[in-house]
């Protein structure tokens, strides 16, 4: 569930933050000279990165910096605005190298980007980016990852609803892979070691003759896995379902 929303604050100051339209601090008030919004970003994400996004406030990244708090507010209107353009410096981070021929294997490097690009930062995860303040590392990158399938003879539309369900699937995909990484982390208990300390008790509840192939299925699948679930495996085998629809797709539109 997302604990915060990007465009949540005044979106006309994140865009002024974001494509830096205003020079120096946004009050008329003097900002130190070793501080920016860049050296704020920065801290930020450091903090998202480490110890959550409810982690994350104004005070906070003004003590990882040692400055006051008020200073921030010289250089960053609020929380909210600060979101938005940790998104974007988080954007700007993914590979975009130069353009293959093949179509498939481009659009799976752009699945994989953002899959990495979510394990860096998992605090991504949590902000809601319905109504997101574009800036121009999300522009860049949505410029990019459309080049992969610009050459298919789809309709702009179409372009976006198959970027869209490529990116949604790296979502979700590394969405589960971070949660499971986070209960390892809570529990001390690696997956397989939870599933093999439970399996007993459940091997006493559940009757085979009952639920045969729930049964079947989950134990080649547990065997095969080390666990109820991959999450890599999971990415790679869904990604490379969505790219042999998308190759139907393509080819049924002759």
């Amino acid at each position: 569930m997302a604990t915060e929303y990007s465009g949540g604050g005044d979106p006309a100051r994140s865009l002024a933050l974001l494509w830096r339209t205003q020079d120096g601090p946004t009050s008329g008030r003097k900002g130190r000279s070793d501080l920016g919004v860049g050296r704020i970003v920065r801290a930020a994400i450091e903090i998202a990165d480490t110890d959550g996004l409810p982690a994350l406030s104004m005070r906070r990244v003004a003590d990882h910096l040692g400055v006051g708090t008020m200073s921030l507010y010289t250089y960053v209107p609020g929380k909210a605005e600060l979101i938005d353009v940790m998104l974007d410096t988080a954007y700007g981070e993914t590979a975009r190298p130069e353009p293959g021929p093949a179509w498939r294997d481009r659009l799976a490097q752009v699945a994989r980007e953002n899959w990495a690009m979510y394990h860096r930062h998992p605090w991504m995860l949590q902000v809601a980016a319905g109504r997101a303040v574009l800036g121009p590392n999300a522009i860049a990158k949505y410029d990019h990852e459309l080049g992969a399938v610009a050459e298919l003879g789809l309709t702009d539309v179409e372009m976006d609803s198959l970027l869209s369900l490529v990116l949604g699937h790296a979502e979700a995909a590394a969405r589960r892979s971070v949660e499971m990484a986070q209960a390892e982390q809570r529990s001390g208990m690696s997956d397989e070691q939870w599933w093999q300390a439970h399996a007993p008790l459940l091997g006493q509840l559940v009757d085979p003759q009952r639920y045969p192939t729930a049964t079947r299925v989950g134990a080649a699948a547990g065997e095969a896995h080390g666990s109820a679930h991959n999450p890599e495996h999971a990415f790679e085998f869904g990604l490379q379902r969505i790219l042999d629809g998308i190759e139907a797709f393509v080819a049924g539109r002759g």
